[in-house]
């Protein structure tokens, strides 16, 4: 397995922050790369020739354009159409993942909803496989066996999930290891966090709040920390990723504290260390 850094975390400059990733270890990174969808083709070669001479490889693209296409698509085929856009620039920079949450799948298939995310996921994985791209859904919204009963029905090639372990263990109270074996036949990309759960959370009123109408998730039920210090069991996770012959990133995401450059240099001798562990 590779260790990555989602540059943005850094909180800099885009070029500093790839400096720093390379100077702390980092083998790759992951990045929001919607800014470029209408860049000129010499602003994306400029990209690529400042990727290539930092030595590091993109993990995945971030694709998060916001939850709402995947409940009313009728009225964002705009962004819809983005989305497409994006699989086919990451074809361009030999980029195989896009990651990204799409709301909360609904527990009863019977659910009005249920049936238009899966109409706009399987038409965005489907287009995602033919430019060989998996669009990956990120973990968190639900327990895994409700994604991976999602993913097996639609039954894509360019289907795949984003393991995020710290989401599982502090939103959903969800042991991440067994989250990997749920979903060993979609994992194609993960991110690097932890954190610990307070108390049960509202899935719908914490990521789709404006979709549906309803108050948003108060603070407080969760708590992300630094890498080591929540609920991941780290040795036994990346055992499990192992075990299933998972060889790809694990991305270290930091969305919150003050001194990301500092968190993130420990987490990544703190996940050198686990992988010599298993």
């Amino acid at each position: 397995m590779k260790i990555g850094v989602f540059i943005e975390s850094f909180r800099k400059p885009f070029d500093d922050a790839l400096k720093t990733a390379s100077k702390l270890g980092a083998q790759g990174f992951q990045m929001y790369a919607t800014d470029y969808l209408k860049s000129s083709v010499s602003k994306k070669n400029e990209l690529q020739n400042k990727i290539r001479d930092s030595g590091l490889e993109i993990a995945a693209f971030c694709g998060d354009m916001g939850h709402r296409m995947f409940y009313f698509p009728e009225e964002m085929q705009d962004v819809i159409d983005n989305q497409k856009r994006l699989c086919d620039l990451a074809y361009d920079f030999g980029v195989h993942v896009i990651t990204s949450h799409i709301g909360v799948v609904p527990e009863d298939k019977n659910n009005k909803y249920y049936g238009v995310m899966y109409k706009v996921y399987k038409d965005l994985a489907e287009y995602a496989a033919n430019a060989k791209v998996r669009f990956a859904i990120e973990t968190g919204p639900e327990k895994s066996l409700r994604l991976k009963s999602f993913l097996d029905d639609i039954d894509s090639k360019g289907a795949g999930v984003n393991l995020d372990p710290a989401n599982l263990a502090m939103i959903q109270k969800e042991n991440p290891v067994q989250a990997v074996y749920n979903l060993k036949n979609y994992i194609v990309h993960t991110h690097a966090k932890d954190g610990h759960w307070i108390k049960p959370t509202d899935s719908e009123a914490l990521y789709i709040p404006d979709v549906l109408g309803i108050p948003r998730q108060e603070r407080g039920h969760y708590l992300e920390t630094p890498l080591g210090e929540g609920d991941v069991p780290w040795d036994n996770y990346l055992k499990a990723l192992k075990d299933i012959g998972y060889d790809g990133f694990l991305t270290i995401e930091r969305e919150v504290g003050e001194t990301p450059e500092k968190d993130i240099a420990l987490a990544i001798n703190s996940l050198k260390e686990h992988l010599k562990n298993i």
